[in-house]
């Protein structure tokens, strides 16, 4: 029987990518059965495994319980800063995601978990994207930034944008359009979900035009001819009470309007298990919810629970008849 082929990178080489990777894979047997490839180098990680003294066998000969593959990208990397952002490693670890994302655009893997990236980095190497997602969302439009744990799963509307550009985007139809997208790939990948709650925007959910107008206007016209094409959604709520109907209750997904509505409780809930989730795309692509932790990059510290997270949510939505 053939197992799902799913995608690694290894993000800023100088943060704690590397590392956790290197801690999930001392253990394969205890990982879900698939061939993994990793995009990045095998220096890189042969530097990490001598800094930190793993033994790392699987980089010298593959694993019996599940292969392990290096494909080498981008221009080698004798020597790299860690624990600080650097041009070379934002060039680095971009090429690593560029190359993973294009094997999922050819139909190579099926889903990609991805490293955590430095922004700063990315900046200093000229690359105009902030992160993952706004790379992802210049190939696919429809990319849907999402957050997944066993406590709490939601959905943001607009993501990394400042809060008065990210206001100004909330309009009926362009609401419209990201509730019907996410529904459809929800059903796609059978992740369960059979009720969506969405955020208002303003306190007390605008208290019927007291405290502001996007809910009348924009935001309740949007639900209204969201649930006539069949959706099952509720709301607005005030978004002070409505992560309380949605913690522990694995059916149901919080739409949050912009960033902080949705991740300041998602990683108060969920820091160390979290899960990005990207929707929108021919493949999964899920990330640690945590960032490259350069303040304790080469210091053994890292955790690798994220990371193992989205490796099994990635493994549980790609694989073989979950999609309809």
């Amino acid at each position: 029987m053939s197992v799902p082929k799913i995608g690694f990178t290894l993000g800023d080489p100088g943060g704690i990518g590397p590392e956790v990777i290197l801690r999930l894979l001392e253990n394969p047997e205890k990982l879900p059965s698939s061939e993994i490839i990793i995009f990045g180098q095998k220096q890189v990680l042969q530097t990490w495994a001598e800094k930190l003294g793993f033994r790392a066998r699987w980089l010298k000969e593959s694993s019996r319980e599940q292969e392990i593959i290096i494909r080498e990208v981008g221009i080698p990397l004798d020597d790299f800063a860690i624990g600080l952002p650097s041009a070379e490693n934002g060039q680095a670890s971009f090429a690593f995601f560029q190359a993973a994302v294009d094997s999922g655009r050819k139909g190579e893997i099926c889903a990609l978990v991805t490293g955590p990236v430095s922004k700063t980095s990315w900046q200093l190497a000229g690359i105009k994207f902030r992160g993952h997602t706004e790379f992802l969302e210049s190939i696919f439009p429809e990319a849907i930034m999402c957050f997944w744990s066993e406590r709490l799963r939601l959905a943001l509307f607009t993501h990394h944008l400042p809060l008065a550009e990210a206001m100004g985007r909330i309009k009926k139809g362009s609401l419209l359009n990201f509730l019907l997208s996410l529904e459809n790939n929800l059903k796609r990948w059978s992740f369960g979900i059979t009720e969506m709650l969405v955020c208002g925007l303003n306190p007390h959910a605008g208290e019927a035009g007291l405290m502001g107008k996007e809910e009348q206007e924009e935001i309740v016209p949007a639900l209204v001819e969201a649930r006539g094409k069949g959706l099952n959604l509720k709301g607005p709520f005030s978004p002070d009470t409505i992560f309380l109907q949605a913690v522990d209750r694995p059916e149901k997904m919080v739409i949050c309007l912009y960033h902080d509505q949705g991740l300041i409780p998602f990683k108060l809930l969920s820091f160390d298990s979290g899960v990005n989730l990207t929707l929108g795309l021919p493949f999964i692509r899920t990330s640690p919810d945590h960032g490259t932790a350069f303040d304790i990059a080469g210091k053994g510290m890292a955790n690798p629970q994220s990371f193992k997270e989205a490796l099994w949510l990635a493994w549980k939505a790609s694989r073989p008849g979950n999609k309809e």
